[in-house]
């Protein structure tokens, strides 16, 4: 029962606060206008192989919802949209489903809607492995997210705050289950230093999820009516900040999903410019299914999709991986987050992993 009421607040309060007070960084970036773009628009090709499933457009939705029967109807609107515009999901924490079997059907409902899509399972990196497999079974699962939420679980009244033998269990858990791994965290970012220790440790998928979108710790401690300091309330690494850590530190073949307050088409391109694979929309998308139904958020992504189009139209670019190849420039407190990580800004104007 406390655990339902707590995933009902989480949706609450993360309508009710929004995106911050932490920003992207991602409007620090300007691209350079391509007068010769040489494009017919019938070429351009959106759809992105991912986890070894085609996307016709190349987004998910991130995972939020789940765990207690209340959410099944969200849920299910979620996966019908991600059917309708071929696009990803990820549903919410498992843990509680595979502890105590709550909330089992808000999960299984996605596989039933989305039935030949890409569904991701997501799991608490406290999971054993086994229960980390009962989360992949339980919705056939392409993937698992495994997600870090140390910040969130400091501000939760009833959070595991004990972070010692993660990285142990990590690796456990992905040498145990049957299908691949995604490093996730949940609104904090991943900075180069975790990147590092992660590949280390054979890890190749990597869902950036950085501050300045939903904000966990807040909402944990809007739930408690604990009033956070202006820089707790801020904390974690930008959205912009953990890509460009990521582009600086993974190889070609790692599997970089971005996520984390990115909302607009221009959002989207610079992420991909970052050297995202796909791009993950969460709190929109949970807004528009909420309160317009499954029309509007899909309308949403069409729109995201039609943006996306025109920012690759003015850029020289037929996919979203071409964005990779276009000049930046870099702008405001990024541009001193360059230089304080010691990377070349003039090699960083145009950004290619590995």
């Amino acid at each position: 029962m406390q655990r339902a009421k707590r995933k009902l607040e989480h949706i609450q309060y993360a309508l009710e606060l929004g995106d911050g007070p932490a920003a992207t960084h991602l409007a620090d970036l300007r691209f350079l206008h391509n007068c010769l773009p040489e494009i017919n628009p019938a070429d351009f090709v959106l759809s992105v192989e991912i986890l070894g499933k085609r996307l016709r457009l190349p987004f998910f939705i991130d995972a939020i919802t789940g765990s207690t029967d209340a959410v099944t109807e969200i849920n299910r609107k979620l996966a019908q949209v991600a059917a309708r515009t071929g696009i990803g999901m990820a549903v919410g924490s498992q843990f509680g489903a595979v502890r105590d079997g709550s909330g089992i059907a808000s999960y299984t409902v996605v596989r039933e809607e989305l039935a030949e899509g890409l569904v991701i399972g997501n799991i608490s990196a406290l999971a054993t492995p086994a229960q980390a497999q009962a989360a992949i079974d339980m919705l056939q699962a392409d993937a698992l997210e495994v997600h870090l939420n140390a910040a969130q679980e400091l501000w939760m009244a009833e959070g595991d705050k004990d972070t010692c033998g993660l990285l142990a269990n990590l690796v456990q858990i992905r040498d145990a289950v049957s299908v691949p791994v995604i490093v996730k965290e949940t609104g904090c970012g991943i900075a180069a230093e975790q990147y590092e220790l992660l590949l280390e440790q054979g890890f190749t998928a990597f869902d950036c999820a950085g501050a300045g979108g939903t904000n966990f710790p807040a909402i944990e401690a809007k739930r408690q009516g604990v009033e956070l300091t202006e820089e707790f309330a801020a904390w974690g690494v930008p959205t912009c900040w953990s890509l460009l850590d990521a582009q600086q530190t993974l190889p070609q073949n790692a599997l970089l999903l971005a996520s984390g307050g990115i909302r607009t088409a221009g959002d989207a391109a610079r992420a991909f410019a970052l050297g995202a694979d796909a791009v993950g929309i969460t709190a929109p998308l949970l807004r528009l299914v909420i309160e317009q139904g499954v029309d509007a958020a899909a309308d949403y992504v069409e729109t995201l999709a039609d943006g996306l189009q025109k920012y690759m139209l003015l850029l020289g670019c037929l996919t979203p991986k071409e964005l990779r190849d276009v000049t930046l420039i870099v702008t405001g407190e990024t541009r001193d987050f360059i230089a304080s990580r010691g990377y070349e800004l003039a090699k960083l104007c145009r950004w290619r992993r590995g």
